[in-house]
């Protein structure tokens, strides 16, 4: 298959921010979709919200478990929801892939630093989970500046026969009891419960945009626009600056920090990716202050591309290391890009998203989408590639065939039974009845975020505020 991107540039850095109006429900839209590459394509479970978005329901962030058993979604409103897949039964196997609202929690709040008069979003920029270590399950959640350890847990017991409390919770007066009782475990309905262990707060001047678990599980990463900082999950007051790239003038900032990740088996290696479009290789074995590279991707711009917009396109908006540790993929405005870590040159391939837009430049830059951010993602076997686009476009594409496919997440599609087709969209001339013309596509819908099952073709697409879930087809 074949792949392609986008992302932001320094322009918007300062982040003007707008403060959204928290809610207590969630909004959230989900539809399990069978897809498979060649085949008739059925939506397996739709269930759509039709009304228009509140922009605290605007999904911001998707991640499966390691897993794949939950998936979490943080949106504009600070909440965190998370969906599990529905157990297999022997009367609906093929109902597998169906995922079910599991909990719902109000991760961050608005807040407003009165040193800086500056307001803080409660919008969640990133999810990561951590492996499964027991009963419960954990998650690392961050907006602009804090980011939070939640547990994850079940309770289907609670305690009855308090002596110093009655049936309902209220102190009884201690001349009153004659006799002592021991406490039992009475059976209750299943309750889900999310609750803070660690904040992490007060490390960063700018607004993060990255955390990424290391693979020792013991410490984690959150990176800024200028900054990257190693945490312990044991420490919330204190961590270590690994990355600084602040200039001693700020009017001599020339780029910034756009995305980082540690590499997922070695835990002294990671990288992270520039507003120039440059991906560094760090090894914290080298020295305490990773200001010094190990390795340094970068292509070589052609002359004949040059063009204003050039350095606004070249921007990277997301980076990934594949899940063997041997390639890192990275997503700019048009493209997609899998580098070889032996190879900094260039990358070894490159996949166009959609090329279609490069005459569309000016007027995107003008309405602010060339600024946008789109991340892509892996499958389990490192050999397909996904990444999203506008009007509720998303692309797949394989590396072993070289083919790629565009599909539509849209709410026409959400019709019990409903063929799921690829679509194609129309440049210039006359165009079939199947295609959409570039002139027709809705910049307002834009597929940012997704997600890939760790090990199975089932994929988790955000469209504004509507999730939507794929899965291979199924019979």
């Amino acid at each position: 298959m074949v792949l392609q991107p986008s992302e932001r540039h320094h322009r918007d850095w300062d982040h003007r921010r707008s403060r959204s109006l928290i809610r207590a429900t969630t909004n959230k839209s989900i539809m399990i979709v069978s897809y498979q590459p060649g085949r008739d394509q059925s939506i397996r479970f739709p269930l759509m919200n039709m009304e228009k978005p509140h922009k605290a329901d605007i999904i911001s962030t998707v991640e499966f478990n390691h897993t794949g058993e939950l998936l979490a979604t943080g949106d504009k409103g600070g909440r965190v929801v998370v969906f599990q897949r529905e157990q297999e039964s022997k009367n609906q196997v093929h109902r597998r892939g169906e995922y079910n609202v599991y909990s719902t929690f109000q991760s961050h709040e608005p807040e407003f630093d009165y040193l800086k008069s500056l307001e803080i979003e409660e919008k969640i920029n990133k999810i990561r989970w951590l492996p499964q270590q027991n009963a419960a399950y954990f998650l690392l959640s961050t907006n602009d500046k804090t980011v939070k350890l939640w547990k994850v847990s079940e309770r289907d017991k609670r305690p009855e026969g308090y002596n110093l409390k009655d049936e309902e919770g209220r102190l009884r007066d201690p001349a009153t009891i004659t006799t002592l009782r021991v406490p039992v475990l009475r059976p209750m309905d299943l309750m889900v419960e999310a609750t803070p262990r660690r904040v992490f707060a007060n490390a960063h001047t700018y607004h993060i945009n990255s955390i990424s678990v290391n693979s020792d599980y013991e410490t984690y990463m959150s990176a800024d626009d200028l900054r990257i900082n190693l945490w312990n999950f044991e420490i919330t007051n204190q961590s270590f600056n690994i990355v600084d790239i602040k200039p001693a003038n700020m009017e001599e900032l020339t780029e910034v920090i756009t995305a980082a990740e540690f590499h997922p088996d070695h835990c002294n290696t990671f990288v992270y990716s520039s507003s120039k479009g440059t991906i560094r290789l760090c090894d914290m074995r080298a020295s305490a202050l990773c200001d010094r590279h190990t390795k340094f991707f970068e292509e070589p711009e052609d002359p004949s591309n040059r063009s204003f917009f050039s350095e606004i396109i070249s921007s990277i908006s997301d980076v990934k290391f594949s899940h063997s540790g041997r390639y890192i993929m990275t997503r700019d405005y048009l493209t997609v890009k899998v580098w070889d870590l032996n190879m900094e040159n260039r990358p070894i391939e490159t996949y166009q998203v959609h090329d279609y837009l490069r005459s569309k430049l000016c007027s995107l830059y003008e309405n602010d989408c060339i600024f946008d951010k789109f991340e892509c993602v892996w499958n389990g076997s490192d050999s397909v590639i996904m990444t999203g686009s506008y009007n509720n476009f998303f692309r797949m594409f394989d590396r072993n065939t070289k083919r790629d496919v565009t599909l539509e997440a849209s709410r026409e599609n959400s019709k019990p039974r409903a063929i799921l087709k690829p679509r194609k969209v129309c440049v210039g001339g006359k165009r079939r009845k199947d295609e959409i013309s570039v002139d027709s596509l809705d910049f307002s819908k834009k597929i940012l975020h997704t997600a890939w099952h760790p090990s199975e073709n089932i994929i988790a697409v955000a469209a504004t505020n509507n999730l939507y879930i794929f899965q291979d087809k199924v019979n």
